[in-house]
């Protein structure tokens, strides 16, 4: 009878043991696919700020292309959708599956990756759904491709105006994406370590 209860106890303690290795494996997976979201979308963000917007105005300026500037416009705007609408939903993602790490995290550390994923999913939803729809609205009101409206032009200003902050948000989204990647990619080799 005690002998039963013996291999009863270490057959529990193999199921456990096992139990708690699937649970560190599903982690270290899901910290993998957090780390793999956060550097695509960096990655992605930066490869359009850097390559794909400067060089649609490049090459269509250089064309003989009617319009230059409204066509390049019109495609890196379709594309910054993508980045915005991507860096919205991948946030909202990260900051989900943030509080799996909650307990194994630093204080610190933890409060530092929320922030930095919140910053990310309101500068992109504000890029996306208010500094780009705006934009997109105002080149509607100038009735006319924005090559064609003077640099004065009030509407034009006001464009032009709303280019800045539209850059400056998706700066800051990467910026903030950066921090969160660092703060991910440090407590992933920490939990390797131990």
């Amino acid at each position: 009878m005690s002998v039963e209860v013996g291999e009863r106890a270490a057959i529990d303690r193999e199921d456990a043991s096992a139990t708690v290795e699937q649970s560190r494996t599903i982690l270290f997976a899901l910290q993998d696919v957090r780390l793999l979201l956060t550097a695509l979308w960096l990655g992605a963000s930066l490869f359009f700020s850097f390559v794909v917007a400067p060089s649609a105005f490049a090459v269509l300026r250089d064309s003989t292309a009617l319009y230059a500037n409204h066509l390049a416009g019109t495609i890196v705007t379709r594309n910054l959708s993508v980045i915005n609408t991507g860096g919205l939903i991948i946030s909202l993602l990260l900051l989900a599956s943030a509080f799996v790490f909650k307990d194994k995290a630093r204080r610190a550390a933890f409060w530092t990756e929320i922030i930095s994923l919140v910053v990310v999913a309101i500068t992109t939803g504000v890029g996306q759904w208010v500094i780009a729809a705006r934009m997109l609205a105002l080149r509607q009101q100038m009735g006319r491709p924005i090559d064609e409206t003077s640099a004065g032009d009030p509407l034009r200003v006001a464009f032009n105006s709303l280019h800045v902050y539209s850059v400056a948000a998706l700066t800051v989204a990467m910026l903030a994406a950066l921090v969160a990647l660092i703060v991910i990619a440090r407590r992933r080799v920490r939990a390797r370590v131990e």
